[in-house]
């Protein structure tokens, strides 16, 4: 009787893992499109504190006169750049303090002396301590002369209740006067007045007025001066 061999049981080998799939390579146009957004962001930024600096770095120079510039924001406009809440301040030849502020300032041209004013609004003081404010929609600032001009119905308002409104005025904030070649209505405690222009010296200690003149004066006004 032969005998036959048992049979062995072979066991199947465990499959082996498959590797990890690499993860796939960056497109190639990624890196240069979050270049261009990230140019696109910031070269206005660049552009903007280039313009601020052409027009601050003027006034550097003149710190040790008591003359210098703030400047609360920049916008952009469809001309350029525009300087929002300019406020300039300084002293004239005296040594009183003046402030002249306005929503907006333009430099006329590149390396220009002249800025425009939107809403421009100065404020001097009197050497008794009184001040006097000026007001205008519109206005041109000679930085190195400190002259203002004001345009577009000038209003200029006294602390002890006068007024004057004319169509245009110039102050030379350096000297404290201001003078008006326009018409001119005036009004305050004593009564009101109106010439063909007026001359402020000394920041409003004295006021004439030229041309023709007509002036009314209240009773009561005229008894509280004697």
């Amino acid at each position: 009787m032969a005998l036959e061999p048992a049979p062995v049981a072979v066991r199947p080998r465990a499959a082996r893992a498959r590797p990890a799939a690499p993860p796939p390579p960056p497109r190639a146009g990624m890196g240069y499109s979050r270049f261009v957004v990230l140019m696109k962001v910031t070269l206005p930024l660049i552009a903007a504190a280039l313009v601020a600096l052409i027009v601050v770095w003027p006034q550097f120079r003149q710190v040790r006169e008591g003359f210098r510039i703030e400047i609360a924001r920049l916008n952009h406009t469809l001309g350029g750049q525009a300087v929002s809440n300019a406020r300039f301040t300084g002293t004239d030849s005296r040594g009183r303090p003046f402030t002249v502020t306005a929503d907006a300032a333009n430099q006329e041209e590149r390396d220009s002396n002249a800025v425009k004013l939107d809403n421009p609004k100065a404020d001097v003081t009197m050497r008794n301590g009184a001040w006097v404010a000026s007001t205008a929609p519109t206005g041109r600032f000679l930085r190195n002369e400190q002259l203002l001009e004001l345009t577009g119905g000038v209003s200029i308002y006294h602390d002890d209740g006068f007024e004057m409104h004319s169509p245009s005025a110039k102050l030379d904030l350096k000297l404290g006067t201001s003078e008006g070649k326009e018409p001119v209505d005036g009004q305050g405690p004593t009564g009101s007045i109106s010439a063909a222009g007026f001359r402020v010296l000394d920041n409003g200690a004295r006021v004439f007025f030229t041309g023709p003149a007509k002036m009314t004066l209240r009773p009561e006004g005229t008894a509280a001066r004697r």
